[in-house]
């Protein structure tokens, strides 16, 4: 394990191998940020999201969490979700969970753990959607693996739910949300490839916050938005 006094020692190599290959990498880096890639991920100290994407510095938005939520109520990923979309413009929304997440199987324990219950609620309220599937998997380990994947899907359906994501989308033909799975034990990453334009008029009735269709018909104009992670009962 690096030591205090060492990460201020690699922090000044950091420095000296980007000023050796670009004199002036910190004053392009401090300039301004333009990144087309919000990354939601888990807070996991094993997948960082710079290493695993193979991106630099500026090109990645990032906002971690135990086990990667999308809650709508959660005022965090609200504001980066908002900020990344209509401020930075981002083209592609990526939910990123990974297997052997803990928050997951913590999640699925028949224990008390504090305050840390009413978030991790969220995931069993996903078990709860998809219990038919889930428990016809005899191997707990692979039952597990397909809920990360499930929880992954249904955190993309949370940010589609959002109205800046619909308008913005509505308006400029982006941003697409993307569902990814990170292998820790082959380092690689997994495409759920699920259908952002399908899931998107697949919900719109109920969950439209623009203020016209996106695939034609009668606009829905619900009071407000319902749903989200925090409100499983209502997801699709």
């Amino acid at each position: 394990m690096i030591t205090y006094d060492q990460i201020f020692e690699k922090n000044r190599q950091w420095v000296a191998s980007n000023t050796a290959s670009n004199a002036n990498f910190f004053e392009q880096l401090a300039a301004d940020q333009k990144p087309d890639y919000l990354y939601i991920g888990c807070s996991d100290s094993r997948v960082t999201a710079e290493e695993l994407m193979g991106v630099a510095p500026g090109e990645v938005f990032v906002h971690r969490n135990i086990a990667n939520l999308v809650i709508n109520i959660d005022l965090n990923a609200m504001s980066v979700i908002e900020y990344a979309v209509l401020h930075l413009g981002v083209k592609h929304i990526v939910v990123c969970g990974h297997y052997g997440c803990g928050g997951v199987k913590a999640a699925m324990q028949a224990k008390d753990l504090g305050i840390m219950n009413p978030w991790l609620r969220n995931i069993r309220d996903v078990y709860r959607l998809h219990h038919t599937e889930l428990d016809a998997i005899a191997d707990t380990s692979a039952r597990y693996d397909r809920l990360v994947e499930l929880n992954v899907q249904e955190q993309c359906v949370n940010v589609i739910k959002t109205a800046v994501v619909q308008q913005q989308y509505l308006k400029n033909g982006f941003p697409t949300v993307h569902g990814w799975v990170f292998d820790l034990k082959t380092g690689l990453l997994k495409d759920l490839n699920l259908d952002f334009e399908h899931i998107l008029h697949d919900i719109q009735e109920i969950y439209n916050l623009s203020d016209q269709p996106i695939f034609g018909g009668d606009p829905a104009t619900p009071a407000e938005e319902i749903g989200g992670a925090a409100n499983t009962d209502t997801q699709r």
